[in-house]
Formats: structure tokens, C-alpha cells, sequence
């Protein structure tokens, strides 16, 4: 299966980098290019791309607002946002993850990783098995106290969907969270897309922001 990807980024060289890498395989494909954040949004509404390498800041409107309007339109609910920083921690990425994005990638990132990275995305899984991703998490929630509605918005949760979103907020896969709680990694996966369903998420990103927003999990812990 061919990947369809669009890069958005302000700085030409960057772009121009991020498709030398990904011309050089068969599966991965660019399909357009955008400097700005507008653009960033007109262009994946024009190409329906697979995944977006979104850069965070852009002028227009930056790649946080175009992350939160790709994520709100439900045309365009099988696109996956990837941000893309130049620091692990990052103030902004939590709120890209909020609004939709799948995970985040530095932007000196091995080639051979950023093409695994986009094919793992594309294939509908998110990017935090990556420890920094876990680590901007765990960071920003840090500095806010849990949401005092978050007893409500876990409520329509069963108990062991309760256990299986901690799980994925540690950063655990379907299989290890199987392993944990002794069933097979389909039933894990099953409770995972319920819990996502019931809470009105839309991947495992939001689903462990969501886990840390309500006090489900605390940083630091696992």
C-alpha cells in the first residue's frame, strides 16, 4: 500500500529535506507541499492524504489550529497529524495531542525511523511507544491540576476499560496490556476502541491525554 503524505513546514530546506528521505522509497509518497498553516489545511482537504507531517509553528495560523481543524472535520477523519518539533519538550505538542495529533517527531529524526514512524501511523497506530512523547505528556499535565469534571467524563467506563486506558496512558501495547491483565491482545485492542468510542477520542494520543487531563493516571506514575 502507497502512504500518501503531505508536508507542512515554513522552511523550504526542511521540506525539501523531508522528501529527498521519502523519495527514495516505493510505499511513501508526497503529495503536496504547504508553508503555512492555511495551506497546510487546503492541501489535505485537496489530497486526502494518508498522514501530514505538521511543523508547530508556521505563520498564518500555526500547525496546532490546523491540527484542530483537520481533527474536526469528520470528511477527513482517517488523516493522521504528525507535529513536528525541534525539541523534546515542548510546551505545544500537548496541545497539538489535545486537538487531534497522533504523536510527534523531532525534526532530526534517523531516516529509517521517520519512515517507519509514517508507516505506523498510517496503519492507524499512534507514536507514543516513543519515551519522549510519554515524557511531554506526563510533563505538561504536571503543571495542571486534573479536570474537576474527570470523575464524569470516565463515567461511561467500565472498570476494566478504566484499567486498559491507564495501561495505554504507561505507554503499554495491546499485547502488553494482555500480558497484564491476562487476555488476548484482540480483546485488549476491543476495550481500547470502545473506551475511545465511549469518551469521543479519536486515537490512543488523546486517549492518554484524556487519561491525564481527568486524574485517571498521574504523572510519574506507572
Amino acid at each position: 500500500m502507497t502512504v500518501r503524505v503531505v508536508l507542512a513546514d515554513d522552511q523550504t530546506v526542511v521540506r525539501a529535506g523531508f522528501r529527498a528521505l521519502l523519495d527514495l522509497t516505493d510505499d511513501l509518497v508526497v503529495v503536496a507541499e504547504a508553508a503555512d498553516g492555511i495551506r497546510a489545511v487546503e492541501a489535505v482537504r485537496t489530497t486526502r492524504p494518508d498522514v501530514v507531517l505538521m511543523d508547530i509553528r508556521m505563520p498564518g495560523i500555526d500547525g496546532i489550529e490546523a491540527t484542530r481543524r483537520i481533527a474536526a472535520d469528520r470528511a477527513l477523519d482517517a488523516i493522521r497529524v504528525v507535529m513536528l518539533t525541534t525539541y523534546q519538550v515542548d510546551s505545544y505538542v500537548f496541545e497539538a495531542l489535545r486537538h487531534g495529533a497522533a504523536g510527534f517527531l523531532l525534526k532530526d529524526i534517523e531516516p529509517d525511523e521517520l519512515r517507519a514512524a509514517i508507516r505506523t501511523v498510517a496503519a492507524g497506530q499512534s507514536l507514543l511507544a516513543a519515551a519522549v512523547t510519554r515524557s511531554v505528556v506526563e510533563e505538561f499535565a504536571r503543571l495542571k491540576a486534573p479536570e474537576a469534571l474527570g470523575a464524569e467524563r470516565l463515567a461511561p467506563l467500565t472498570d476494566r476499560e478504566r484499567e486498559v486506558v491507564a495501561l495505554v496512558a504507561a505507554g503499554l501495547s495491546n499485547t502488553e496490556i494482555g500480558a497484564a491483565l491476562i487476555m488476548s491482545p484482540l480483546t485488549a485492542k476491543t476495550h481500547v476502541s470502545r473506551a475511545m468510542t465511549k469518551l469521543g477520542v479519536r486515537d490512543r494520543a488523546q486517549l492518554v491525554v484524556l487519561a491525564y487531563e481527568t486524574g485517571l493516571v498521574r504523572a510519574g506514575e506507572r
